[in-house]
């Protein structure tokens, strides 16, 4: 045998797997090591808009990063402060104050963490995919916006100015700058993370060349020490519960869906799976920390992840050192990171609303039926304007009522005659609430036979509403003297119609099995394998 004896081959080998592990490693820290950076002025930005001091906007995102990052249900995802958790919360820190903030947090938490346990993550695939995509341009047009914030500057008298002049231009070069940085070094190399490149690039000429522009001292000192136990100093009493359970009630809604909405996004990304229920109890788990810890809570960040995944982060680890990199930063590395500026890590947000945005959605949007474009434009307005959960509850609905509609109109029946005389109605389509006016009008009691047969192997019974209109066609032939049987009705529905005396439901041997108003979802386990 020629070349290297057999143990120098599998010594090879092994210092490959050790050198293919030790690569993803440092993928993984340096795509952290980016997710953090683009945290901070996050971070503090959201802060401000809840109305908090900015240690409350990272203590949350260090806390509920780390924890949702060990037992989340979905590895490459990025949790931490969100604005659309922000905007609700600032009505009731400034009417009440930041101890009251931090009671509501405890209390969302403890909701998410029961629905993880009842399972409930699961109805998210009841979200169709026009609200999925709905969802995703309208998250990029908010990101996009929240950007604009970065082009303020005090203007003295207490308030902000927009940016003009060199300044302007400056801002706008470096995130331009950043933005091409990132799309060449995307392409040349995936060694280093290419965001992490653009703001390595942007920083070093800044101050290079000491370029007078905004940085991220400029918002607000991010030096601090760990976030410290304290139960909120509020009263417990059942006012204080009326006041913060409203709150809890839609932060941990928001909350849920933006991070179930997320982890589909980067399950559908990684091709992979990932575990609804297991998310919900983590994001509760991590709010229920960061309340007693001082933080405004927090969940899954659709920008952030996009930025972990384009930075080649999919495992657990990215996020992990994502937060531990905050915990550094605000512990030793304030003085570097504030150096940072803002133009560097608003071309990073800008590539991510690039790479966010369904741009197939604007390509299909006249070959997919009307309904469906109208639901996509709807969920991506409501989501700008108001906020993730009314959004997406907005466009369920709405796609649930044009189901509802369509279905209504597509039941109908084939009329055969027998050789005997008698006349049967072959059903297709679906009997429910909303085709009941349809299923009664494909009959007629009084000029049918004596021996009339519906057969509904072809359709499906769904709710009461359809058994009812079962009794009560029954009723009408029995009161104009005509035999009526049926045929192919489910076990379940034979039992449950009592009314008609006379009504003959003949048992067939390839009867179909089926439950009306049965919980299907719970047949199936929501906790796909990975």
């Amino acid at each position: 045998m020629h070349g290297r004896l057999p143990h120098e081959v599998a010594s090879d080998n092994g210092s490959n797997r050790i050198g293919l592990r030790w690569a993803r490693i440092k993928t993984e820290l340096l795509a952290g090591l980016t997710v953090a950076l683009a945290l901070v002025p996050e971070a503090i930005a959201f802060a401000f808009v809840a109305g908090v001091a900015p240690l409350v906007g990272l203590h949350a995102a260090i806390l509920v990063g780390l924890i949702t990052a060990f037992f989340g249900g979905r590895p490459g995802m990025i949790s931490g402060a969100t604005g659309a958790l922000a905007v609700v919360i600032v009505s009731l820190v400034t009417a009440h104050g930041p101890q009251y903030l931090f009671a509501t947090v405890v209390l969302m938490g403890l909701l998410q963490f029961v629905a993880g346990l009842l399972h409930l993550g699961k109805f998210i695939r009841l979200v169709p995919y026009p609200v999925m995509l709905g969802f995703v341009n309208g998250l990029a047009i908010v990101i996009l916006l929240s950007q604009l914030g970065q082009f303020q500057v005090p203007d003295g008298l207490g308030g902000t100015r927009w940016m003009h002049g060199a300044q302007l231009l400056w801002m706008l070069g470096l995130a331009v700058l950043t933005m091409a940085v990132i799309w060449a070094s995307g392409r040349l190399t995936k060694a280093v993370p290419a965001p992490l490149v653009g703001i390595l690039v942007t920083t070093g000429l800044v101050l290079g060349f000491g370029l007078e522009v905004r940085d991220v001292g400029d918002m607000a000192s991010i030096a601090g020490g760990l976030p410290e136990f304290a139960i909120p100093e509020v009263p417990w009493t059942w006012e204080t519960l009326r006041i913060v359970f409203p709150y809890a009630v839609v932060l941990a809604a928001i909350g849920l869906i933006e991070s179930l909405l997320t982890m589909n996004l980067v399950a559908e990304i990684t091709e992979t799976h990932g575990k609804a229920s297991k998310e919900c109890m983590a994001q509760g788990g991590a709010n229920i920390v960061t309340g007693f810890f001082g933080g405004m809570g927090g969940c899954a960040m659709i920008g952030q992840s996009m930025i972990n995944l384009e930075s080649g982060g999919r495992t657990r680890l990215a996020a992990i050192s994502a937060s531990c990199f905050l915990i550094l930063f605000v512990l030793f590395g304030s003085s570097l990171i504030e150096m940072i500026p803002l133009a560097a890590l608003v071309g990073v947000m800008l590539m991510v609303v690039v790479g966010t945005f369904a741009w197939s959605s604007l390509r299909i949007m006249r070959k997919i039926p009307k309904s469906d474009a109208f639901v996509l434009v709807l969920v991506s307005l409501v989501t700008v304007v108001t906020d993730l959960a009314i959004a997406v509850g907005v466009g369920v609905i709405v796609s649930a009522l044009v189901f509802a509609w369509k279905s209504s109109q597509r039941i109908h029946a084939r009329i055969e005659d027998t050789a005997a005389g008698g006349r049967v109605y072959v059903l297709d389509g679906y009997l429910f609430f909303g085709s009941v006016e349809s299923f009664n009008a494909l009959f007629q009691p009084r000029q049918d036979p004596d021996l009339t047969i519906i057969d509904f192997l072809g359709t499906r019974v769904l709710d009461h509403s359809g058994l009812q209109a079962i009794d009560a066609l029954a009723e009408k032939y029995k009161r104009a003297g005509k035999n009526l049987q049926l045929r192919h009705l489910s076990p379940d529905c034979r039992a449950l119609l009592q009314k008609a005396g006379d009504l003959v439901t003949v048992d067939v041997i390839d009867d179909p099995r089926y439950g009306v108003a049965v919980d299907y979802g719970a047949r199936f386990d929501d906790e796909q394998p990975k």
